[in-house]
């Protein structure tokens, strides 16, 4: 009887063990980024100090505070942009003009390109976006805790503390974006180099200050072993072109700018598309024989 009783113990505390796990795992993206609290922190610190000093004092602990009490104790599928105000407020710094830049599905090739702000600003070259790149976090209703099993993803609610969060820092960007502005598009992209819905098109090009820009220069790239499926004044690219037109925007587009090809080609030396173009001059002075980079344009 007694062994009987131990049986019927342990199989109850499997239970409850395995029925904790699912419950664990209410949602099905992944779980809060480990260590948050201390990569936002030094994510801060990094900036002030090595990456963007001229933006001044920042008080990186009360920023953490700030971020983390925009989405802990909440339902996390009730996070709403207005609730990271404070965060973004005190992380704020000056965008220089004509450096802001926007992009669409072509992230890690922005980040190249903008090298950290010595290029170009992108949202993540912001000390706001600096912090939260690549992050993933989550809070729980009626709890202080984080929740690092699992997080909602847009497909099960769009109001989740990430996405959120990146449309204030959108919208705020766009607000403080001033003179030429730069869009890079991806010419491969099946969904389209100008997706709609979209951050760009529902986040940022309404939050422009049309009194503050001169012009908006939007670069068409295709990856370099990937399709050329759209190009300036073609299928969505066309209807952005015709949107900020419409809007009053002096707009001019480029395909497979020159200077981001040359920033692709250098992991792809040997494809077609990367042979050097007549710019290049043999040892005796005569130019070298046109090649594909010779027609890309320039702004």
């Amino acid at each position: 009887m007694k062994s009987l009783f131990l049986s019927l113990v342990v199989v109850s505390v499997l239970f409850m063990n395995s029925f904790s796990d699912v419950q664990g795992k209410k949602w099905k993206g992944e779980g809060t980024t480990k260590n948050l609290e201390s990569i936002v922190i030094g994510r801060c610190y990094n900036y002030i100090r090595i990456v963007n000093p001229a933006v001044g004092e920042k008080n990186c602990s009360e920023i953490w505070e700030a971020f983390k009490n925009a989405f802990i104790n909440k339902d996390p599928c009730s996070i709403l942009p207005k609730d990271y105000e404070l965060v973004i407020n005190l992380s704020l710094h000056t965008i220089p003009p004509n450096k802001s830049l926007f992009w669409e599905n072509n992230q890690l090739l922005v980040k190249s390109f903008a090298d950290r702000g010595r290029r170009y600003m992108s949202l993540s070259d912001t000390l706001f976006g600096f912090f939260g790149d690549f992050l993933n976090w989550c809070g729980q209703a009626n709890s202080a805790g984080l929740d690092y099993e699992s997080c909602p993803t847009m497909e099960e609610c769009e109001n989740n503390a990430v996405d959120s969060f990146w449309r204030m820092a959108s919208i705020t960007y766009a607000q403080h974006s001033s003179g030429v502005i730069h869009v890079l598009l991806n010419g491969s992209a099946v969904g389209g180099a100008y997706p709609a819905p979209g951050f760009f098109a529902d986040y940022e090009i309404p939050n422009l200050q049309k009194d503050k820009i001169s012009k908006i220069v939007i670069w068409v790239v295709d990856d370099i072993e990937g399709p050329d499926i759209e190009s300036c004044g073609t299928h969505t690219v066309k209807i952005l072109e015709n949107r900020l037109k419409t809007l009053g925007y002096d707009v001019t587009c480029t395909d497979n700018y020159k200077s981001v090809m040359f920033l692709l080609c250098l992991d792809y030396p040997d494809d077609s598309k990367c042979t050097l173009s007549s710019s290049v001059f043999s040892v005796d002075g005569s130019p070298l024989p046109d090649g594909p980079l010779t027609d890309m344009g320039t702004v």
